[in-house]
């Protein structure tokens, strides 16, 4: 997840990708610059074809332990990627450095990702299947993901919309905003972003949270590590809000990611109405 860093990537960029359909033939040799599509492309079962990824890229298992890293999201080593010779490398304007991405756009294919809502995810699913010959299955992957949140939208009535704080980062506070994945898995969730009026990851004060009326804040479990010690530092200076550690990825991970993530968000429910 980017903390910072720009989001202004041009239209059009020597071999930017403007289209799944810009690809003839299937790529023989796949860079994956973001972990959540890494995930994806073990699912589509592109194992022989994707020969390189982040350090960051922890699932699946086998596949960081075995493949070649390029180094992290934002520190791409750009020589390690020639070596490994891509005819597609994958990247995301929310995970990436806007520079590293055109530098490496000069010399290979990159499809350059942009996903904000669930609706780009399942998009995004589906245009990687175009790219990689794997359509039928990235359309199976879409309609079991839309049935599985079709089946959760009760929920924003069971939780009754608790104003909501997510914390990604201290020292300084950071908070989820607008125009974020994480907004929009709150909202699936059944709660309503009590900083949706700031953009992308806003420093926020204990005063801003005290002042944003917030009930509810979730303590990501990454890009920071937040801990219990977190919730009792907090809870000295939010009294009578209900602070809980939550599974980062759920809220920030999409691709195959994204069936794991209705079932977590029904037990998150049910573990707040048990603690009334």
């Amino acid at each position: 997840m980017a903390l910072c860093g720009e989001r202004n990537f041009p239209v059009l960029y020597n071999m930017f990708l403007q289209s799944p359909n810009d690809v003839n033939t299937a790529p023989k040799r796949i860079i994956s610059l973001v972990p959540s599509i890494t995930e994806l492309l073990h699912h589509l079962g592109l194992e022989e074809e994707t020969v390189g990824i982040t350090k960051f890229c922890i699932h699946p298992d086998e596949w960081f332990r075995s493949k070649a890293r390029i180094g992290g999201t934002k520190t791409i080593h750009l020589e390690k990627v020639k070596e490994l010779q891509p005819d597609l490398i994958i990247a995301s304007k929310e995970e990436n450095i806007k520079e590293q991405v055109e530098a490496l756009a000069k010399e290979h294919p990159v499809w350059l990702t942009d996903v904000n809502n669930l609706e780009d995810a399942l998009e995004m699913i589906i245009h990687t299947g175009k790219l990689t010959g794997r359509l039928p299955a990235a359309e199976k992957l879409v309609e079991q993901i839309n049935e599985q949140f079709l089946a959760i939208q009760p929920l924003a009535a069971k939780n009754g919309k608790l104003r909501t704080a997510y914390l990604i980062w201290k020292d300084p506070y950071m908070a989820a905003g607008t125009n974020t994945y994480i907004n929009s898995m709150l909202r699936f969730a059944g709660f309503t972003n009590a900083f949706a009026h700031l953009t992308r990851y806003p420093e926020v004060s204990i005063e801003a949270m005290k002042a944003s009326e917030c009930q509810l804040v979730l303590l990501s479990s990454e890009p920071y590590p937040f801990s219990q010690k977190h919730i009792n530092e907090l809870q000295l200076q939010l009294p009578g809000v209900k602070i809980l550690l939550v599974d980062g990825e759920i809220f920030s991970w999409y691709g195959n990611h994204l069936l794991k993530a209705p079932s977590y968000f029904e037990k998150l429910s049910d573990s707040l109405v048990n603690s009334e």
